[in-house]
């Protein structure tokens, strides 16, 4: 059995840290008229938004079975995670290119350009707490994959999107710092407005990619692929199955339903019967995660 990242602890990590980053940009950007700082602020606030959405799309999750959603609510974690992406190109990436172009066409210059300075590098070191627990749940289950292949191949959709989230946040902070230090430097308040610009754009792909991944959740995507190997070699090593004809699998949230189509050992009834459930008492103990498991006998494929 493999190690379960804890979700919950990363996005209370982010959560806590986009409060306070939040908070900060907001007076940051009041004392110094900054649109790149006033950007950061829109973008931390929709973060601790998503945060929420995300901790009530897996509250959700765990609702229970019934006869009109017979295979559970695990899905809506998928849900709430596109929904997160969907605010995140929107009130965060949209706002930002639009704030950055009204900048660049009416100019203002900055006040209080070093509050901006240190508020923001306050935000780097609390983002970069934030993305370490994030990267030590996702070093858990990610098995020797680099992040881009755990990226795309991963099924827990809200460490999916606490990870993009804060790898935008970092890289959006260090580009606000740039702008605003560009500024100092040059007295050209253009540098402002492009520093947001390229904010919202940072913000506009991190949902994008986001998007996409969540979306073949959505339409129903199967355990990631290293599951699906290790059930596949599992069911072979079973001393009650001569012959595995199809294994199906669907990642219903933090859970999974599987199909296994199999030839059994076993001549009558009975014996075929205790074949397969001593097979899948067997599946359900070195893969907790199955929810559903069906089982077909047959003796061709």
């Amino acid at each position: 059995m493999s190690a379960k990242a804890d979700s919950v602890r990363s996005i209370l990590y982010a959560l806590g840290a986009n409060l306070a980053i939040a908070a900060t940009k907001t007076a940051a950007a009041i004392a110094t008229g900054s649109s790149s700082m006033l950007a950061e602020a829109i973008h931390s606030f929709a973060d601790s938004g998503n945060q929420a959405l995300l901790l009530w799309g897996m509250k959700q999750a765990k609702r229970p079975p019934s006869p009109a959603y017979p295979l559970g609510w695990g899905k809506a974690v998928f849900f709430w995670s596109f929904i997160v992406a969907l605010v995140l190109f929107s009130l965060g990436g949209l706002f930002s290119v639009y704030e950055g172009l009204h900048k660049i066409r009416h100019p203002e210059p900055l006040t209080n350009a070093w509050v901006a300075v240190g508020i923001l590098i306050f935000g780097i070191v609390a983002e970069s707490l934030s993305l370490r627990a994030c990267l030590r749940e996702v070093n858990k289950v990610r098995a020797g994959r680099g992040l881009w292949h755990w990226f795309r191949e991963s099924r827990q959709s809200e460490l999916v999107v606490i990870l993009g989230e804060d790898l935008a946040a970092l890289l959006g902070l260090a580009l606000a710092l740039a702008a605003v230090l560009l500024t100092i430097a040059t007295g050209n308040p253009l540098w402002d407005g492009l520093g947001s610009v390229a904010i919202g754009i940072v913000l506009i792909v991190v949902a994008a990619a986001i998007a996409h991944e969540i979306k073949a959740l959505l339409i129903g995507q199967s355990a990631d692929p290293a599951t699906v190997s290790r059930m596949r070699d599992f069911l072979q090593r079973q001393e009650g199955v001569e012959k595995l004809f199809g294994l199906l699998t669907l990642q219903l949230g933090s859970s999974v339903m599987v199909a296994v189509k199999a030839r059994m050992k076993g001549q009558s009834a009975d014996e075929l019967v205790a074949a397969i459930n001593r097979c899948e008492a067997a599946m359900r103990a070195e893969f907790p995660e199955i929810q559903w498991l069906f089982f077909e006998p047959d003796v061709a494929d």
